[in-house]
């Protein structure tokens, strides 16, 4: 099974940015549709984006629609997620995830592999 390793969570003021960059290690994810998972205390886990095995389709949530990019290096098998214009809103922890299929996926159940999460804070 593959291991997924989160990073670069943080603080940071409404209308900032970052970026996260999830290290996949124990097997090649290169043919491995990925997502990225966020939870907000008291919430249930929800989608946020995902991407297929090559990169060429991407899919996401309406509510981070043209803030967030999801992308991929398969030669680094690596998963990243580019957030601007973040909200206080987006404060959570963002969770990567991969699945044995190579197609997106929406719903948490149709991912195998998870990491350990990623704080992200946005204060107003």
């Amino acid at each position: 099974q593959v291991q997924l390793v989160e990073s670069g969570g943080g603080l940071v003021q409404a209308g900032g940015s970052l970026r996260l960059s999830c290290a996949a290690s124990g097997r090649t994810v290169s043919r491995s549709a990925m997502g990225w998972f966020r939870q907000a205390p008291g919430k249930e886990r929800e989608f946020v984006a995902a991407i297929n095995w090559s990169g060429g389709v991407t899919d996401y949530a309406d509510s981070v629609k043209g803030r967030f990019t999801i992308s991929r290096d398969n030669a680094k098998n690596t998963l990243y997620l580019q957030m601007n214009t973040l909200k206080p809103d987006d404060t959570a922890v963002y969770y990567c995830a991969a699945r044995e299929r190579m197609v997106v996926a929406r719903t948490p159940t149709a991912f195998g592999s998870w990491g350990q999460g990623t704080q992200v804070t946005v204060s107003s």
